[in-house]
């Protein structure tokens, strides 16, 4: 089993924030590895962590992906990347700057100090911490998070939340190819499976600053599939 924690960033088009992110990881202490799971981004972001692959050859990988396949598909391919490299603890993180490395350790002490086996980094744990989010975005967002707990039952306040850490045991209970959904769907996939399988899960609050720089993946699709992909969740469930 590796020491360090393994950080996974799926990129698509993300070549103004890519090296700011992987610096900042970096810098903060040498615990954390950072993967890169790039979807074939034509602006030249897989050039740019090849580039700082060179500089922290230790630290940095890259897994170059034929096409655009989705945020879920990419994860997925990142924790096999992962779980077959034995780290111990594995992270999702997003590469526009919008989750604070800063608070990669903080996950990191729930995970091994307080023994928790997913630590999710919420938007609404306690009210709502979310900055430069237009409002018609931030009710889109809370009263979709609502909408889930009402139909799982999971007592998780930000289930589409994307900043998460795992344990290897977590992570390696799951059978990725059972993994159905893409998107904001995918988040919440990951937390209800993983609950129903009796793990712990907690919440630890953090401050999401909507991207500066790049282009937001949101579609109306990621949306219609994280509305009835739960309902499917949950009817599931019953069955297993």
């Amino acid at each position: 089993m590796k020491d360090n924690s393994l950080i996974i960033i799926p990129t698509y088009n993300e070549s103004e924030n890519i090296e700011l992110i992987i610096n900042k990881i970096i810098n903060i202490d040498n615990s954390n590895d950072i993967l890169v799971v790039d979807d074939n981004s034509p602006d030249g972001t897989p050039e740019i962590v090849e580039k700082l692959k060179k500089i922290h050859y230790e630290r940095v990988f890259l897994i170059n992906r034929e096409k655009k396949t989705g945020l879920g598909s990419a994860y997925k391919a990142g924790f096999k990347w992962a779980l077959e490299k034995r780290y111990p603890y594995i992270f999702e993180m997003d590469a526009d700057m919008s989750h604070d490395p800063d608070e990669i350790n903080n996950l990191k002490i729930e995970l091994i100090q307080n023994k928790f086996d997913v630590v999710v980094g919420s938007r609404y744990l306690d009210g709502v911490s979310v900055v430069n989010w237009p409002l018609s975005r931030i009710f889109l967002s809370y009263f979709a998070n609502l909408y889930v707990r009402v139909i799982t039952s999971m007592p998780i306040k930000d289930a589409t939340s994307g900043f998460i850490g795992y344990s290897n045991q977590a992570l390696s209970s799951l059978e990725l190819s059972e993994i159905n959904f893409n998107g904001y769907a995918f988040q919440i996939e990951m937390k209800f499976k993983l609950w129903k399988k009796k793990f712990k899960l907690k919440e630890h609050q953090i401050i999401f600053v909507n991207r500066k720089l790049g282009k937001s993946k949101m579609d109306h699709n990621i949306i219609f599939e994280a509305i009835f992909g739960v309902i499917k969740l949950k009817i599931n469930s019953f069955f297993k």
